[in-house]
């Protein structure tokens, strides 16, 4: 058999854990091979140890058949080996050409770097894949979806055979992902080979080979895509049976928890991105803002929270005016906020988890007595919301940063709803989780619902919205242009109203 890659019998650990016990993969020369796992269950150490980040325990790596030592991410390179990381290693004011060539700069006979050249060769490549990339843009001036790609040229660029994707759609909008999975197929017709971490188990079967089960760092086994399901890859996963459908009793909604009137929000550059918006919210009811990423769903979620200032409107939670508060004063009033960029917004990474658990209330009581921390109150909290969420970490001692993806926005949900708000905004909730984590997730947003309060929940997940959700509220281009209900409409109706479609009572759709 032509393997491209062979890891055999790996063994990774960390002062306390052990990370991979004892695992194997074998990528066959021109597939799609998944490595699916729980959050935390090993599956970037994995691919860390293949790229040279990590060193291994135990085990051996074979490429093209013969073995060799990974210390470090340039041998990787040298082997035809390159990864796009789940949170990306770019410099935001430096050009798309610039990050590409960054530590591999091609000189011109001067010495001098010769940008012009490696420019066309970008372009080139990008055009080979059908990747649409200009070389000339600044990275922060282009959306998440580009600046993959960017990542994803950054090991052409290099010469890479074997690409190593880590969780590549949790950032993705589902346009931006079938565009993504129909690259990932170019790159294949090329000869390439492809690992992709993930615990999206409808990507699996639509994109991959073959997938390997890792489950709390031990390997589960190799399973051939064309011959399961998804709910057989889920308890393979999770280690037993899961329920992709939310049980929920019918929402008996109360009293107006938000009401937002004729809302204007701007962006940076002054262009109106919410327009003359109206939304209710009550308590007992769960809202889902269903909409294309770009229509001023995040502008929306930061006027409510505080985090940018509106330009006219209003918004209030439960009759008062909370319109141009500060965060905190929100936050005091009863909101909380589940955000959509957890490293921007959620975490301070070089924070303990314990530290980040009390973000919001660290200088109250009983966490604070007399402007100095308690400690053990502060720990003891943070255990309590670790364990009920099954936040898995070494300690609470444990740096924000050293968590998983998933465990970190785990731990992000736990603070924000043990809280008990009145209302809670949940961005993204489920973005990086595996399945038994949403299933999880999902009865927690339930359950407080049937504690009466409200819950604003923004996806680009469209069955989660149809899922979790009483009512939907659909936005096109800054404002609320439907509001229907799960059980009377379809994925494929709220598709075009998301598009800007008007659907009227036979089902037909006009613009």
């Amino acid at each position: 058999m032509d393997y491209a890659i062979e890891m055999l019998n790996i063994r990774k650990e960390f002062p306390g854990i052990v990370a991979n016990d004892n695992i194997t993969i074998q990528l066959k020369k021109g597939e799609i091979h998944a490595l699916l796992g729980e959050n935390g269950a090993g599956k970037s150490t994995l691919m860390n140890v293949l790229f040279g980040l990590y060193q291994p325990e135990k085990g051996e790596i074979r490429v093209n058949g013969k073995t060799v030592k990974i210390t470090n991410p340039n041998i990787a390179n040298d082997l035809g080996i390159g990864m796009v990381h789940q949170h990306f290693m770019l410099v935001e004011p430096f050009t798309v050409t610039q990050n590409i060539i960054l530590g591999s700069e091609p000189k011109n006979k001067f010495g001098k770097i010769d940008i012009a050249t490696a420019r066309k060769e970008i372009q080139e490549l990008s055009d080979r894949y059908g990747l649409k990339v200009n070389p000339d843009a600044k990275i922060s001036e282009i959306s998440v979806g580009m600046q993959q790609r960017v990542e994803i040229l950054k090991t052409l660029y290099r010469g890479a055979e074997v690409l190593i994707f880590d969780e590549p759609t949790a950032v993705l909008t589902p346009q931006e992902i079938n565009e993504l999975i129909e690259i990932m197929r170019a790159l294949i017709n090329e000869g390439k080979s492809i690992i992709l971490i993930t615990h999206k188990l409808k990507e699996i079967m639509e994109v991959c080979d073959r997938c390997t089960v890792i489950r709390k760092g031990k390997g589960i086994g190799t399973v051939d895509v064309s011959e399961t399901n998804t709910n057989e890859l889920a308890s393979l996963m999770v280690g037993r049976e899961v329920n992709f459908k939310t049980e929920k009793i019918a929402a008996m909604p109360e009293d107006t928890v938000l009401s937002i009137q004729d809302l204007y929000v701007r962006d940076a550059r002054k262009v109106d991105l919410v327009k003359g918006l109206n939304l209710e919210v009550r308590s007992g009811e769960i809202v889902g803002i269903a909409g294309v990423d770009g229509n001023g769903q995040s502008e929306l979620v930061e006027a409510i929270t505080g985090l940018t200032k509106v330009k006219s409107g209003s918004i209030k939670l439960s009759g008062k005016d909370i319109t141009n508060l500060s965060p905190r004063k929100i936050t005091e009033s009863g909101v909380g906020h589940i955000p959509q960029d957890r490293h921007k917004y959620g975490l301070v990474l070089d924070y303990s988890i314990g530290e980040n658990i009390v973000l919001q209330t660290y200088y109250q009581k009983p966490y604070s007595k007399a402007k100095v921390l308690s400690y053990k109150e502060i720990f003891d909290k943070a255990k309590q919301i670790i364990e009920e969420y099954d936040v898995r970490t070494p300690s609470v001692y444990t740096k924000a940063r050293a968590l998983s993806g998933g465990n970190q926005q785990k731990a992000i949900i736990g603070r924000e709803v043990d809280r008990s708000p009145q209302l809670l905004i949940a961005t993204q909730p489920t973005r990086g989780l595996d399945v038994g984590a949403i299933e999880f997730i999902h009865k927690k947003l339930i359950e407080e619902r049937d504690k009466g309060r409200a819950i604003l929940l923004v996806s680009f997940e469209l069955d989660e919205i149809m899922n979790v959700s009483d009512r939907i509220a659909v936005m096109f281009d800054g404002k609320v242009v439907a509001n229907v209900k799960p059980e009377e409409t379809t994925e494929q109706e709220l598709g075009l109203l998301m598009a800007g479609s008007q659907v009227n009572k036979a089902g037909e759709t006009s613009r």
